[in-house]
Order: structure tokens, then sequence, then C-alpha cells
């Protein structure tokens, strides 16, 4: 039941980082989705989803292995 959780906890900021991806392309495209009024402000959405989503799953990971000392030294908890 934890690594179901897990796998929750990793893949909701993921699909967040992925969204983030996709309205930075539509930009790229000329691509408006409708609850978004400017280009601009979509792109800055995509890059703010795309880098919570990103920072989250990095430190989950990194949190997971510098619980199982899979770190350089000057990472592991001193």
């Amino acid at each position: 039941m934890q690594r179901i959780l897990a796998l929750i906890i990793v893949l909701i900021p993921g699909a967040l980082a992925a969204l983030g991806i996709k309205y930075m392309r539509d930009v790229f495209f000329g691509i408006l989705n409708p609850p978004i009024p400017f280009l601009w402000l979509q792109f800055l959405i995509g890059l703010l989803l795309f880098l919570i989503g990103l920072g989250f799953v990095a430190g989950f990971i990194f949190y997971r292995d510098r619980k199982r000392n899979k770190v350089q030294t000057r990472f592991q908890k001193k």
C-alpha cells in the first residue's frame, strides 16, 4: 500500500510538469487554451507548473536516495 501511495505522490507532480510542457509548447505554435487570456501568461503558467513538478519529483528522488545512503558524501546527513 505504501508503494502505491508513493507512486501516486510522484505521478501527480509529474502530470503537472507534463501539462506545463504542453502549455509552453502550445505558445510556440500560437494555440491559446481557453481559461488563459494571453499567450505570455500561458507560457509563464506552463513554466511554473513544469518547475514545480520537476522540483517535487527531483526532491522526492533525492530524499529517497539520501535515506538509503546512495548520494555523494557532500549530500549525506551529518
